[in-house]
């Protein structure tokens, strides 16, 4: 089992750095755009190795012999082009649309979905034309006004763990903040928020950090902002007013959970701003994989300790004719109930949106 002094270990004292990349692509339409050039002087200054590519989907030199060794250096990528396609995907239940600022994630995550759906590609990518990304989104809130439209900015990236190089994200805040209808979501595992303290968001963001037991983030969740980082972003960002929101994700069923999570909502209760809580929601997300998802999570990380046994997990299908492993009925309820309960005993006016 594990014990409550195992949880309690000491914390890392230096802090976690902002991404760095160690090598840069320069797609040629991105440097007819004021970020792109901004991006080339930047990476210039920091003396990066940069490469031109005519897309990113021909990038066939990056260094390894083996795929792990690529992949490593894929996450130490980053590729800086233009965003072509102006249509959003929806991202249900988070919010009604994507909207895209960058793709791939510097994070190392386990269990993470863009395993599989940034296939062989799993570098960083960010896009300069944000205006046209913002007009695409002016058009989305026009065909649902007077409804609000919600956007969610990290389906398939980490914005925050990005913002230091592009500036994107308050760019995104700031419009956000002028549309009447319109609002922004994002989730991030990383604690760089300083530079959108003072971004005028009108309330119309809500800023989520992604929090779980110290197990998960301490086998799960290489590269990222450890917990204490992250809780201490949140008391910054909810001191700047904007609403605030925890994701705890994936939930996972380990010996030593119930500790686990308890522990984990008792330092979230010591942390939030008493004016934060009344104005809190919770998203939880049991784990799950499929096939695919399991292979490639193996090839990459072989010494992972993440439970993938299809014998002791439910099959479930989804919407595209395919289907993912979840908990057994029974294991899902007691971590539903559990952390459920958790929650409202500590935040007795928070709001859970979901749980999946």
């Amino acid at each position: 089992m594990t014990t409550m002094e195992t949880i309690d270990r000491p914390k890392r004292t230096k802090p976690t750095p902002a991404f760095m990349p160690e090598l840069v692509y320069f797609e040629p339409g991105a440097l007819e755009y004021p970020k792109g050039k901004r991006i080339w002087k930047w990476a210039e200054a920091e003396k990066l190795p940069i490469r031109m590519t005519t897309s990113h989907n021909r990038i066939t030199d990056l260094p390894g012999k083996s795929e792990a060794e690529q992949y490593k250096i894929a996450k130490r990528t980053l590729v800086v082009g233009v965003r072509k396609t102006l249509r959003f995907d929806t991202s249900k239940p988070s919010a009604e649309y994507a909207i895209p600022i960058a793709t791939g994630c510097m994070g190392h995550c386990h269990y993470c979905y863009l395993q599989t759906t940034l296939g062989a590609k799993p570098y960083v990518r960010v896009y300069v034309n944000i205006e046209e990304i913002l007009d695409a989104a002016r058009g989305y809130i026009a065909e649902r006004e007077p409804e609000i439209t919600r956007f969610e900015a990290a389906c398939t990236s980490d914005p925050v763990g990005l913002e230091p190089i592009t500036g994107s994200l308050k760019e995104l805040i700031e419009f956000m903040g002028e549309q009447p209808y319109g609002r922004l979501r994002f989730v991030t595992k990383f604690h760089h928020v300083d530079s959108l303290l003072d971004a005028k968001h009108n309330g119309h963001t809500r800023f989520r950090f992604s929090v779980n037991a110290d197990y998960v983030i301490r086998h799960f969740e290489p590269a990222t902002s450890t917990f204490l980082e992250r809780i201490e972003a949140a008391a910054k960002v909810a001191k700047a007013g904007y609403p605030l929101g925890f994701i705890i994700a994936p939930i996972i069923w380990h010996d030593g959970w119930e500790e686990g999570y308890a522990h984990l909502l008792d330092k979230l209760g010591a942390s939030v701003p008493k004016e934060a809580a009344r104005d809190l929601t919770f998203e939880l997300i049991q784990h799950r994989f499929t096939k695919t998802a399991k292979a490639i999570i193996e090839r990459r990380y072989p010494k992972t300790k993440l439970e993938m046994d299809e014998a002791k997990r439910k099959y479930k299908w989804g919407r595209w004719g395919q289907g993912k492993y979840v908990y057994p009925d029974e294991q899902a309820n007691r971590l539903r109930e559990f952390i459920t309960e958790r929650i409202f005993e500590t935040f007795p006016e928070a709001k859970i949106e979901y749980f999946t």
